[in-house]
């Protein structure tokens, strides 16, 4: 692994953007997958499932789409511990297999009039393992940038997850911009919904690639052996350190909360239920989306400077006091969707 050395005071730190890129691109992956389902499961829903009932098709696919999530807790235990026995890389690299895959069978998935409830079900089995596998990323990357930064420049370091977070949703934005632009409803409806899948497929396998030149870092070479005689690291974790985990579970939540909301389950809500352009809402939330992607590095090196703990509290008040008013300026026209994705993804 190449990265920069840490000795000496006057040589100027650079970082080590390939490994950075090597790193992050998985979780691009991930993430792109996951937005997308979201976004173009209004288009796919009937496919699936019976197409006799829209709305109850729809619900069924988001439900899928939520199951997903209680395999998230697993994957992360399952995966990290993999990756504290045999390395990040290695559990990295299955993380990216599993959601490239997901994202392949999804994309060449028949349809219920091809095959009937198989489809829901095989629909399904793809979730879990993009949901399992999207556990392990989040825990295995951020630790890896966290481990391969020197110490004064974790944010720095750090923010490339959210930097590769960012860009991938804004991939998907602007894939779902150009298709409703160009697709009718009934070609995005029939065959369109399978483009950004199989494009997730393709992300994934040089995403596999890339990682695969990747090296372990140093801190899991010193504590393998430690970490191998730990038998129940969860449990030690909670008993010696309670006041820490329920913080962090906390904050973790308000911020999957806000992820979800305006990068996923808001662009289906505006569309559907309060009537907005659907090549609007792409774009507003395309420009927003690169905003925020811009802002990452500087937030990281503001959190290396002032500390991460003030940066949380200021976003946690600023979620909690404008959260309402935004949500009144969901509808149409482009301007009001513009606002409300910019101030929440900020």
């Amino acid at each position: 692994m190449s990265q920069a050395p840490t000795t000496g005071t006057t040589e100027r730190h650079r970082l080590p953007v390939r490994t950075l890129v090597a790193a992050s691109i998985g979780n691009a992956v991930e993430w792109y997958d996951w937005t997308i389902y979201a976004t173009f499961s209004i288009y796919f829903a009937t496919q699936i499932f019976p197409p006799e009932n829209a709305a109850l098709a729809l619900i069924s696919t988001l439900a899928t789409y939520a199951l997903a999530f209680f395999f998230r807790p697993l994957g992360g235990l399952l995966l990290g511990r993999f990756a504290d026995l045999k390395g990040r890389r290695t559990a990295m690299l299955v993380t990216i297999l599993l959601m490239a895959g997901g994202s392949f069978v999804i994309g060449l998935l028949p349809t219920f009039a091809m095959i009937g409830w198989f489809a829901p079900v095989l629909l399904l089995l793809a979730r879990i393992a993009q949901g399992m596998s999207l556990g392990g990323e989040v825990s295995n990357a951020s630790a890896y940038l966290a481990e391969i930064a020197p110490r004064e420049r974790r944010g720095r370091y750090s923010s490339f997850f959210y930097i590769s977070t960012g860009t991938a949703v804004l991939f998907a934005s602007l894939t779902g911009f150009v298709l409703a632009a160009t697709l009718t409803e009934d070609q995005l409806a029939s065959w369109g919904w399978r483009i950004p899948f199989l494009l997730g497929g393709v992300l994934g396998i040089i995403g596999l690639w890339m990682r695969r030149q990747m090296s372990e870092t140093e801190q899991f070479e010193e504590n393998k052996e430690s970490a191998a005689r730990i038998r129940n690291p969860l449990m030690l974790t909670l008993r010696e350190h309670p006041k820490a985990v329920a913080q962090l579970v906390g904050f973790t939540i308000l911020h999957t909360l806000c992820y979800y909301t305006f990068f996923s389950a808001l662009t289906p809500y505006a569309t559907k239920s309060r009537g907005a352009d659907a090549s609007e809402v792409f774009l507003a939330l395309s420009i927003a989306t690169a905003i925020f992607v811009l802002l990452q590095y500087p937030m990281g090196a503001a959190a290396d400077r002032y500390g991460r703990k003030p940066q949380m509290l200021v976003w946690s008040a600023a979620t909690a006091v404008l959260v309402v008013p935004l949500s009144f300026l969901i509808g149409p026209g482009f301007w009001n969707m513009f606002v409300v994705f910019v101030v929440g993804l900020s």
